[in-house]
């Protein structure tokens, strides 16, 4: 991929019930249901025509605070230096040329930039530019790291889970988390799998089953999953430290000219002999009228949130939007 296809259009609300669970395919085995022709998929960086797009949204942020984003939290050599040679050997392999790695230096002709990276120690230097199509939306970043360059690379964010070998006590080593949904990096750094989750409505069941999955995300895979929601604008940075748009806010209500379908395609890779993970999440923003085409399109997305718990509408930001977003879904699935 070279950045010229649509972003993928998938559809998690068509078995029309909302659920927080692990939901894990396996990449390259289990087909992906949530596509109009399911089938296996096999990649764990996406390279798209949002990929401009992504860079800028992912610059603003780490222009305005990195530090709101980044972070590291006991991360071994060991796992920094299989995972990072891991998503700078994957990120080239998905790119289609469009990315190179020859074990040193990686190079992205779409944003005229290469550095070479140490991914033992996260060292980057030799940061060179050059002509290329979308080289104006890096010039003037620095890097601060490699795992930040890799980042900037990459339309998914990034993240590292690790577990003790002795105590099977896990936490979240490393983020790179640019394009946030309504949370915070910060917050999550360093916690365990079940405080990184419990604040997310209904996880109580996932949260149960922690331990056999981290050990699952560590020891097999890899794996694809998803999460969705609905949002009233199309950005796609919403750190609660950044400054506020329309959507969530209080006098927000449900139009569905400006709706959007957001959906995250995460990806667990697992790197056992270094005692870790790696965590992707792909945000896919559609208008809402592009994912909701036909009448049982409508039905569906109706019956999952009707499903949710109050406290599930008012994790998702549907306090506001439910009543109108329910009596157009329900005018929908009658045409």
């Amino acid at each position: 991929m070279r950045g010229v296809a649509p972003p993928t259009l998938y559809r998690p609300f068509l078995n029309g019930t909302y659920t927080v669970s692990a939901g894990l395919y396996r990449m390259g085995q289990q087909p992906v249901p949530w596509l109009d022709d399911p089938r296996p998929e096999e990649h764990t960086f996406t390279l798209d025509d949002a990929y401009p797009a992504f860079v800028a949204g992912k610059v603003a942020a780490h222009a305005r605070a990195p530090h709101e984003y980044m972070g590291e939290a006991a991360l071994t050599p060991d796992l920094r230096e299989v995972a990072l040679t891991h998503i700078a050997a994957t990120l080239a392999r998905d790119s289609g040329g469009a990315i190179t790695w020859d074990g040193a230096t990686l190079r992205n002709d779409l944003l005229g930039w290469q550095a070479t990276l140490d991914p033992r120690w996260n060292g980057v230097r030799d940061l060179r530019h050059f002509p290329a199509p979308h080289a104006t939306l890096i010039a003037g970043v620095q890097p601060l790291h490699a795992l930040d360059f890799l980042g900037l690379n990459a339309q998914e964010d990034l993240a590292l889970i690790a577990r003790d070998p002795r105590t099977g006590a896990d936490w979240l080593a490393a983020t790179h988390v640019l394009l946030p949904q309504h949370w915070d990096p910060r917050d999550k750094l360093g916690r365990d799998f079940h405080a990184v989750h419990q604040p997310v409505a209904g996880s109580a069941p996932m949260n149960a089953t922690a331990p056999r999955l981290v050990e699952a995300a560590v020891t097999r895979g890899p794996f694809i999953r998803f999460a969705w929601g609905l949002s009233m604008t199309g950005r796609l940075d919403h750190h609660p430290a950044a400054p506020p748009d329309e959507d969530r806010a209080a006098h927000t209500r449900f139009d569905p000219d400006r709706a959007v379908l957001r959906v995250e395609r995460q990806t667990l890779t697992g790197f056992p002999g270094a005692h870790g993970a790696l965590f992707t999440i792909r945000p896919l923003i559609h208008p809402l009228r592009e994912a909701v085409q036909t009448p049982t399109h409508a039905r569906a997305l109706a019956a999952a949130i009707e499903s949710m718990t109050p406290e599930q509408i008012t994790y998702k930001g549907l306090t506001h939007l439910q009543g109108d977003l329910l009596g157009w879904l329900r005018q929908r699935s009658l045409h």
